[in-house]
């Protein structure tokens, strides 16, 4: 969905997209995005297939938004009354339109919060006891960057028990999971593939 930051650029035209959320408290809303190289929002037919997965799920949740860009799937998720999502991303002027956008949308701090960094170096930070209900990994293709978030979020502590861990990838693209993540729902619709899994602690 987002800047490549393999290549650490941070170009960005400063032409304004939009993107549009579905349902929830700001249904039909439409906000700026940021043309930035390698920003793919999430389309819409896409984001309504992966909500209706999460509709038993979504609300109090709290989520993560790695590699969020447009944040189009952090803000569904918090427009149908997730409680809190925090959204990774990592170019700069991206990041800072995603906050005028929360703040657009009167959210709170304790809502919404943008943190400008890489989403794997966060990751990297040892977590004391799980954070999250729902994770949304969507990084840009090509890099390895889903499989390489999914160890992270194994490797230091960051998932909840049952927690929920939505993956967008390119077409045919395989991971290595444990064997305690159970797939929920699958679908491909042209070059990407996108899934959803639950961590089932203990299993």
């Amino acid at each position: 969905m987002k800047k490549n930051p393999a290549t650490r650029k941070q170009h960005t035209n400063l032409a304004k997209g939009e993107v549009r959320i579905i349902a929830g408290l700001w249904r039909g809303r439409k906000l700026p995005v940021l043309n930035a190289e390698g920003l793919r929002p999430t389309g819409d037919r896409v984001k309504e297939t992966l909500f209706n997965w999460l509709m038993p799920y979504i609300v109090d949740a709290t989520c993560l938004d790695c590699f969020a860009g447009s944040g189009s799937l952090g803000l569904e998720a918090l427009s149908r009354q997730a409680k809190q999502v925090t959204f990774l991303e990592l170019n700069k002027q991206v990041a800072k339109q995603l906050t005028q956008n929360l703040q657009q949308l009167k959210c709170t701090p304790q809502q919404g919060r943008v943190i400008n960094q890489d989403s794997l170096h966060y990751l990297q930070q040892p977590e004391p006891k799980p954070v999250f209900d729902l994770v949304f990994l969507d990084p840009p293709f090509h890099f390895d960057l889903a499989q390489q978030a999914v160890d992270l979020l194994i490797k230091f502590n960051w998932l909840k028990p049952n927690a929920l861990i939505y993956v967008e990838t390119e077409k045919n693209k395989t991971l290595s999971l444990p064997d305690n993540w159970q797939i929920l729902k699958e679908k491909t619709t042209g070059q990407v593939s996108y899934r959803l899994y639950q961590y089932l602690l203990g299993e």
